[in-house]
Formats: structure tokens, C-alpha cells, sequence
């Protein structure tokens, strides 16, 4: 069971190239299965039956005696990820029939991307305008391509300094699965990005071993994932922007506000990265509700 466990985990790290976040969650969860089989007295995946399939399913959303019940969407993850050791066990010859095969995972609620307006997006971005600083420049750079790009905060953090094309207005983004995109950078995003590289950046890498990375710390270093979010919550917080803002709000409200600008969604799906239209589409229930809100606020007989 876990030389199973192990070179399925080897295939989605080595073959498949999924993320390090992804499969990390992966991991968690194919352990807390394994676990769940060894109480069963499975030795091995050959002895697994549909029932011990389901019955883990059960587990997850009623909990045990090491871990809380888990909401439908985390539960219906890891029932993606015991499906693909079953797939991936009978694609090696371990097994003969996936015995996963009929287990669906519970159906997660919809819902709907949290995005900012406009005036708020800009207010927050006023706000990290603080000063020539290099710390501040990096601020003011950091939210900019956020929002001018759609990019998540770990594709942003991940970005080297050459990634950027200053000429053609461009950045290269390394997303899930290590896949590439080239995703144009708006202006107020690339002056932003400009000041940074010139007047900011050079200090701070002065201080540290000179890594290629594009955003760093004080000390030189690469900008880590949590000073990110402390930078976006510090000037959340200045710009008087109330609720629980993350970097995925950017990544929302850039979406949104391409849709209601009249984007076409496929588009969208590139620019953010999506490997199918169906995660994209999500955004244009947003703007559907939003264009409802507003006619039955201007139009006569809106109400009855």
C-alpha cells in the first residue's frame, strides 16, 4: 500500500508536474486514505473493495478520531485524489478493475467569486502609493500587476525579474502544472512595475545574495507568499477598505471587471490561466447578477 501510495504521488510530482500546494493536498489526503484502509486491514490496493471507497467518503464528511468533518469541497478533492491512485493502479497493472470508479464526490455549493468595484480597487492602490521607498515602490508594483494582470499570488511571488518585458508591455507567468503564459500588463501596472525596477528593486537586492527574483524582501530575499498577504492587509487597512481581502480578490475583481467591460469570457480564460472555460464561466454569473440588480433598479416595470 504505501510503495502505491508513493509512486502515484512520484507520478503527479514528476509526470503530471502538478503544483507544490497541489500536491501537498494530495499528499494529505492519499495519507489520511491510507490510514483509513490499514484500520480496514488493507494491506494492499488489490484488497480494496468499492465499499471501503465509499465508506472513506463517508469518513470525510462525518470526521473520526484524528480529523473534523470536511466541507464538501475539500471532501470532494480528496475523493479526486483516491480516483486517480485507483486510475494510475490499474493503468500500471497493480489491479485489474477500478474499484473507485462509481464513487462520486459530493457536489460542492456554487459559489460566487468575491470581487471589489472599481473605485474600490483604485482606492486600495492609492493607497500603497506612499513614497519612493523601495519597500513602497515594491507595494505599489505587487497590487498593480496583481490587478493588472489576474495573476495568482503565487505565480506573482514566483516571477523573475526577466519575466518581465518592459518593451512589449508583457509578463511570462508560470501557473499550475508549470505551464506558461504570456499575459499583457495594463499601464498604470507596467509604469508602477517601471519604478520599481529602476528606483526600487536595485536597493533591496543590494542587500541580499542578488537571486533573480522580481519581487524581494528587505533582506534580498524572494517575497514570500504570507508578506504578500500582510502587504495587501496593511494597505486594505490604510485605504479604509473594509472586509476580508486576500490577493485572490485582485485575481476576482480582474475577471469581473474584464467581463463587465465586455470581454469575451474565453479571453478571460486565458488571461487567468484556466485549463477549461467551465472555471472561467463562474465569473459571468457575477456580472448576470449584477446586470439583474440594475434593471430592477432603473427599469418601469422592473417590479410589480
Amino acid at each position: 500500500m504505501t510503495r502505491g501510495l508513493r509512486g502515484y504521488l512520484d507520478h503527479l510530482a514528476i509526470e503530471r508536474g502538478l503544483a507544490t500546494n497541489t500536491l501537498s493536498s494530495y499528499r494529505r489526503d492519499l495519507h489520511r486514505y491510507g490510514r483509513h484502509l490499514a484500520l480496514s486491514g488493507r494491506a494492499a490496493l488489490s484488497d480494496v473493495t468499492e465499499d471501503d471507497v465509499a465508506g472513506f467518503l463517508t469518513s470525510l464528511r462525518v470526521g473520526d478520531d484524528l480529523h473534523a468533518p470536511l466541507s464538501a469541497t475539500s471532501a470532494a478533492r480528496a475523493v479526486v485524489a483516491v480516483r486517480g491512485l485507483h486510475r494510475f493502479a490499474v493503468q500500471e497493472g497493480w489491479v485489474i478493475d477500478d474499484v473507485s470508479a462509481r464513487i462520486r464526490p459530493p457536489s460542492p455549493p456554487r459559489r460566487l467569486p468575491k470581487a471589489i468595484a472599481v473605485d474600490s480597487v483604485e482606492a486600495l492602490l492609492e493607497a500603497a502609493n506612499l513614497d519612493d521607498e523601495p519597500r513602497s515602490l515594491r507595494d505599489r508594483a505587487l497590487l498593480e500587476l496583481l490587478y493588472g494582470t489576474g495573476a495568482r499570488i503565487s505565480e506573482a511571488i514566483g516571477l523573475a525579474a526577466d519575466d518581465v518585458d518592459r518593451s512589449s508591455g508583457t509578463i511570462r507567468v508560470t501557473g499550475k502544472g508549470s505551464k506558461q503564459r504570456v499575459v499583457p500588463i495594463g499601464s498604470y501596472a507596467l509604469a508602477a512595475l517601471d519604478a520599481y525596477l529602476v528606483r526600487g528593486r536595485p536597493t533591496l537586492a543590494a542587500q541580499g545574495p542578488g537571486i533573480s527574483a522580481l519581487f524581494l524582501n528587505a533582506r534580498g530575499g524572494r517575497l514570500s507568499r504570507q508578506s504578500a498577504w500582510t502587504i495587501l492587509r496593511t494597505v486594505a487597512d490604510r485605504a479604509g477598505l473594509a472586509g476580508d481581502l486576500s490577493p485572490h480578490t485582485l485575481r476576482h475583481s480582474f475577471a469581473t471587471h474584464l467581463l463587465d467591460g465586455g470581454a469575451d469570457v474565453r479571453v478571460v480564460q486565458e488571461l487567468l490561466g484556466h485549463a477549461s472555460v467551465t472555471t472561467t464561466q463562474v465569473y459571468t454569473l457575477v456580472t448576470v447578477d449584477r446586470l439583474r440588480e440594475v434593471y430592477a433598479a432603473s427599469h418601469p416595470r422592473a417590479l410589480g
